[in-house]
């Protein structure tokens, strides 16, 4: 009682099937979740070194709720997948990472990444597991803002990084220039629409 699970399946653009090349979607995809580049900013936004090791490394999220209020609590890297696997006797490429949370935060719990590239028909999908639950809140308005919105506020940053994912991936695949053409759509694929100016669309466009 009192857990949430989440398990989603996003298929993305396929490729001919093998075990995957440079400038596919599925590398596209994983270079968005090595660097959480994928996140809706308007949503979750993450603050670490990008010189650290991604296994071990400490972020800080920004939650942002109804674009009222933020909150920052931290997480950690505690999982890397970048390999080979049989599921199912299929063989498939397997690329992304797991946060768990750490004391302070909101939730209790763990959020796990994934982009998957099968080998046998060039399927690419993009995957999320998490499970959580309520932590100790020690702040009452927090506490009742939490409880009220949590079940909302996952859905919209789940939906949101869904579509997110799926359209600058095929953005980045096609356009003719792509880092410009993610730069100037990542504004509108948001829940809550940013500025943009907003210094996160720079750095996706990078």
């Amino acid at each position: 009682p009192g857990w949430l699970v989440d398990d989603r399946c996003r298929p993305l653009e396929p490729e001919p099937p093998s075990s995957g090349g440079p400038g596919g979607s599925w590398e596209i995809a994983g270079r968005l979740i090595r660097g959480y580049e994928f996140a809706d900013p308007s949503v979750v936004r993450a603050y670490y070194d990008p010189e650290a090791p991604l296994l071990g490394r400490e972020m800080v999220l920004e939650l942002r709720a109804l674009n009222l209020v933020r909150i920052h609590v931290g997480v950690r890297v505690i999982e890397v997948h970048d390999g080979v696997r049989t599921i199912g006797g299929r063989t498939v490429s397997v690329f992304g990472w797991a946060y768990r949370t750490l004391q302070g935060h909101v939730e209790q719990g763990q959020m796990e990444w994934m982009v998957f590239k099968w080998h046998d028909s060039g399927a690419v999908e993009f995957r999320v597991h998490a499970v959580s639950r309520r932590a100790p809140i020690p702040n009452p308005v927090i506490w009742i803002g939490f409880v009220a919105l949590r079940k909302h506020e996952r859905r919209v940053f789940l939906d949101s990084t869904e579509r997110r994912m799926c359209e600058l991936t095929a953005l980045a695949l096609h356009a003719e220039q792509p880092a410009e053409a993610v730069r100037r759509a990542s504004p509108e694929l948001t829940a809550r629409r940013p500025t943009a100016d907003d210094p996160a669309h720079e750095v996706l466009g990078r």
